[in-house]
């Protein structure tokens, strides 16, 4: 379809399917071909549309009836399978496998911060506290902080790091080790649902 737009290619299969039907010879190995590649164009345009009602606010359970399946789980599994991989799953279910996994991840390491929000709380003050941290880093530590949910933490402590290693062992240390603790917490989540 490099040289056919979609409404042309879409006219090209009528053509030939209208001809077989009429008793014709059309090129039918081409018009199967032509197909298929609009076929391919459509496919990829499924899971764009699904994005983009998402980042306008539609709910699974409102998109699932426009896909033809009958719930918000059917919604998001079939968008899962269509979209392409960010982390290299090459099938459909490798990719749900991997989204659940990563969910079932970020669920366990918020259940884990929320059971340590005092020490983490502590931390963050004592890096917002710090001399020598860039201003960005600084104010999204600051912000982070102020927010109720100490998951909102995490990130940039993680990225404060760097900045404190200087002259700020103690607390780059004590960052690493938060990280680590992160990293086996949402470890053993993955390997308990294998």
């Amino acid at each position: 379809m490099d040289d056919l737009s979609t409404a042309r290619a879409l006219a090209l299969v009528q053509a030939v399917l209208d001809d077989v039907r009429d008793g014709g010879t059309a090129d039918v190995l081409t018009g199967l071909e032509v197909l298929r590649r609009l076929r391919d164009e459509i496919a990829a345009w499924e899971p764009e549309l699904i994005a983009a009602a998402r980042e306008q606010g539609a709910s699974w359970a409102r998109i699932a009836p426009a896909l033809g399946v009958t719930s918000r789980q059917a919604a998001e599994r079939r968008y899962l399978r269509l979209r392409p991989s960010a982390s290299g799953e090459r099938t459909g279910e490798g990719r749900v496998r991997a989204e659940r996994d990563r969910r079932a991840g970020d669920r366990a390491v918020a259940n884990w911060a929320r059971e340590n929000s005092a020490s983490l709380r502590r931390l963050a003050g004592q890096v917002s506290a710090a001399t020598g941290l860039d201003a960005a880093a600084q104010a999204r530590v600051d912000d982070a902080l102020a927010a109720d949910d100490v998951t909102e933490l995490l990130s940039p402590l993680a990225a404060a790091q760097a900045d404190l290693r200087a002259d700020h062992a103690g607390l780059a240390d004590q960052i690493d080790t938060l990280t680590r603790q992160t990293d086996q917490v949402r470890q053993d989540t993955l390997d308990r649902r294998d």
